[in-house]
């Protein structure tokens, strides 16, 4: 269709149009190669197998994968299909029933059904796409699917990396499984990995770039005056507009060549003191942060693993008792705002021959923070190796602004801090920091 119309003489399109019989036209407005502009359509290369759209508000990003799972589902090679967005709420209202969701851009004669109490939408074919929370991953453990379509991969929140992993496992029906993300840019160590993968010419990965002014025929004046205008020439500006995927959050207390300039690959010889930090959950489904730092010679520290996890008192007090006995630590820091009772109890059930050194906060985040950034700044803080979701939760955690807990980056806070100021682990005597 689209290759016709280009030879219509431009004198005769409204002539053309006016012959059109009500069926023809509505067969064309729904003809997405027609309306598309080309960095929408599916990738025409053959190895494809994960294709990545980052690009900046009002690109059409929702509405290119929308479109991308119709043609799968159309062109009968595809019959198993998972959604994916940051909540359910997010993929029924964006994905599903949005403005430029999969129900809105289907042709009466090929609409699915939607079943949201089954999180299950039908095609009178009887493909079928079920949606996922990227809240709950597990959700992404059995499922099987042939396609899949991610939307805004950056706001998954810090089961980012879980979610993804549980989607390749389920990506096995078919001749030629896939999956679409489309996303604002966000300095995520996965977005960061596939980008990276790209741009090394990885065929598995094709990546899409796009701007907020690319779609600008499709949206208000307003919009570009109002909203974008404010933004151009900012560092906001720059991966909202622009899409552009920066290495750290605007306003971040980390900075991401502070952590990658000073890293190494060994642990050194000489340490002096090694302590393993816990930061407790404060509820919700946060994770226990569990860090491992040391000190060195001179002023310079030492972040030796990042150990982390999600689980009850009795396997993260396991997880402690495990880093303390590998890194021969000298004690441990616990943090106790939230239960302190119970964190003390839980390290002590762990082994009661861990000497301990209790920790409130009598400051908030930043204040605590800023020394230890400070630091980092000055290539006294060393990451031996990489720990990938560590330095995120540091480079996007932005002080008043964050609306998470970032559990890992406040264990290793504590333990640098400890360090720093010499705490000893002479006893649960909590030492206000």
């Amino acid at each position: 269709m689209p290759e016709l119309i280009d030879q219509i003489p431009a004198d005769r399109i409204e002539d053309w149009v006016d012959g059109l019989t009500p069926e023809q036209a509505e067969r064309i407005l729904f003809d997405w190669d027609l309306w598309a502009r080309d960095n929408q359509r599916l990738p025409g290369t053959a190895e494809w197998i994960t294709w990545l759209i980052i690009s900046g508000r009002g690109y059409g990003k929702t509405r290119t994968g929308a479109e991308s799972i119709r043609r799968l589902q159309e062109s009968g090679k595809y019959h198993r299909f998972g959604l994916v967005g940051r909540t359910a709420s997010d993929v029924r209202d964006t994905m599903i029933e949005g403005e430029s969701g999969i129900l809105a851009i289907s042709p009466h004669w090929n609409r699915p059904k939607y079943e949201s109490s089954k999180r299950r939408i039908t095609w009178p074919n009887g493909a079928i796409a079920t949606a996922y929370s990227a809240e709950k991953p597990d959700q992404l453990r059995g499922p099987q699917h042939d396609a899949v379509w991610g939307d805004e991969m950056a706001a998954w929140g810090k089961r980012v990396d879980e979610t993804y992993s549980n989607i390749q496992f389920g990506l096995r029906l078919g001749q030629r499984p896939i999956q679409i993300y489309t996303t604002t840019p966000r300095p995520i160590s996965i977005l960061r990995k596939l980008v990276k993968r790209w741009k090394e010419e990885d065929p598995a990965i094709y990546v899409t770039e796009g701007s907020s002014y690319e779609n600008r025929d499709n949206l208000t004046p307003q919009f570009y005056s109002e909203v974008i205008a404010p933004f151009i020439g900012t560092e906001i500006g720059r991966q909202e507009i622009y899409g552009q995927l920066l290495e750290e959050a605007e306003g971040a207390l980390w900075k991401r060549a502070h952590i990658d300039n000073f890293r190494v690959e060994k642990v050194p010889a000489t340490l002096r003191t090694i302590v393993v930090a816990v930061d407790p959950a404060g509820g919700g489904g946060d994770e226990i942060g569990i860090v491992v730092c040391a000190r060195g010679t001179g002023d310079h520290w030492y972040v030796l693993e990042d150990a982390s996890m999600r689980g009850t008192p009795e396997a993260w007090g396991r997880r402690v008792l495990e880093m303390y006995s590998k890194w021969q630590a000298d004690y441990v820091v616990a943090e106790v705002n939230y239960g302190g009772e119970m964190v003390q109890s839980t390290i002590r059930v762990a082994s009661s021959s861990i000497p301990v050194q209790v920790v409130t906060a009598s400051r908030g985040k930043a204040p605590r923070a800023q020394p230890i950034a400070f630091a980092y700044s000055k290539g006294q803080v060393h990451h031996v190796r990489e720990f990938d979701n560590l330095e995120d939760q540091m480079v996007n955690w932005v002080p008043e602004e964050a609306n998470w807990s970032p559990d890992r980056m406040d264990a290793l806070v504590w333990g640098l801090t400890a360090l720093k100021v010499g705490l000893t682990g002479g006893g649960l005597s909590g030492i206000r920091l």
